[in-house]
Parts: structure tokens; sequence; C-alpha cells
């Protein structure tokens, strides 16, 4: 049985109103909220635009990917393989974040290696990348050149892998991509042993596929002291 039409309330669709963090704290302070419900909405509102600023550095960065071209390899390093350098990288993507809103830079320290990190940033959102990886004293450098040579070379390859793009095929330097190596010490254990097992130092390195033995992979350390204890077969 349906009821008279009259008697039908009719309900007129409200308007949703979304209210924002800024919203409620305004309107808790107009009644009178106490402190600790001012302070979680404070709260609140640090989080809701933190997740904003990330959503639209995302986006930014999402875009500005999709507009970077692949990028001339303008220089040749390490046995003459060609690479872009940070000057060619940077004359093409500079523009595209700017558009975008978004910018880097870096920050170093050095201890026994240096460390470089690149901080993109953008619309009030921020995240880093680092690497890190030994004075590359290959060649005839001296100790400022070998710094510089792997700042150069640790700044590129952050801000590679910051914007996530295809990283270079090559090496400007022997600095290894952001790889440890071993350090001095152990450099100079091997080169004792070396000796004092009557080893060739040619072989080992080609076994161990370093140009140097400061070169050599950290991980590698421990199996090249074993290699170089072994007796050698007859």
């Amino acid at each position: 049985m349906s009821l008279p039409a009259e008697n039908v309330r009719q309900i007129e669709p409200q308007a949703l109103v979304t209210m924002t963090p800024m919203d409620m704290l305004a309107r808790a302070v107009q009644s009178g909220a106490d402190l600790d419900m001012i302070e979680k909405l404070m709260n609140l509102q640090e989080r809701w635009e933190a997740g904003n600023a990330r959503k639209a550095f995302e986006e930014s960065l999402a875009k500005a990917k999709g507009e970077i071209p692949v990028i001339t390899r303008n220089a040749s390093g390490h046995n003459s393989k060609k690479y872009a350098d940070f000057a060619a990288i940077a004359k093409v993507i500079d523009p595209i974040l700017a558009r975008h809103g978004l910018s880097y830079r870096f920050r170093t320290t050095q201890t026994d290696k240096i460390s470089v990190t690149c901080v993109l940033f953008g619309h009030g959102h921020s995240e880093e990348t680092t690497l890190s990886g030994p004075a590359d004293a290959s060649g005839s450098k001296n100790a400022i050149q070998a710094i510089g040579s792997t700042l150069t070379y640790l700044q590129r390859y952050s801000l590679v892998q910051a914007l996530g793009l295809a990283a270079a095929e090559d090496d400007d330097g022997k600095a290894g991509a952001g790889m440890p190596t071993i350090t001095q010490e152990q450099a100079d254990n091997l080169r004792d042993l070396i000796e004092a097992n009557g080893k060739n130092t040619a072989k080992f390195l080609k076994w161990a596929k370093a140009e140097r033995i400061e070169d050599i992979r950290a991980d590698y350390y421990e199996s090249c002291v074993e290699t170089i204890k072994a007796p050698v077969r007859k």
C-alpha cells in the first residue's frame, strides 16, 4: 500500500562539503577546544599538507620524466666508452624540471669514502639519493683531482637515480657505480699476501676483475684472501 503523495517528505539532495584539517582546527578554536585537541588537529593538518605535497611532487616528476629525451653521449671515458657528462644531462633536464616546479641540489660528506646526496625537491616535498665511492686516483691525478673526479661521477649517477632514468652503460672514472671497494689497509694486506705466497699480481688482478688492487670490490675481499693463500696446483 503506497502512501499519499502529500504525506511523502521530499528530501532535497545535500551538497557534500569536504572539511580540511584547517577548517576543523578553525572551528575547534572558535568553539573553545582544549589545547590537546588543538595540537592533534595541528598535527593532522601537517600530515595532510605533507601528503598533498608528496602527491604534487610525484605527479610533477612523472610528467617531467615523460618529457626527458634520450640524452646524447658527448664524452669518452674509460676504455673509450661514450657517456653523457653532467653538463650534457643538466642542459637537457634543468629546463624540464623547472617547468614542472622541480629542482635539485647536492650535499657532500667525506670520511674514508666520498658520499654525494642528490636532493630532488619541489612543491614542498623532497627525496634523497646517496651514493659513495673512493677518490678516483687513477691515471696521473693529484689528490684534489682525484676527489673532484669522484664528486662529478657521483653527482651524475645520483641525479640519474633520483630521477629514475636509465643509467649510462659507461664510466667517466674508475670509482665504480657507487659500489664499495676495499680499504687501503685491506689493499696493503693483499699486496703482502701476494708477495708472501709468491703469486703473480697481474694474474691475480685479472682474476679479481680489477685494474688496481684498490679497485677490488669490498665484497670480494675474503675470496681474494682465500685465492691468494691457496697453494699453486702443479
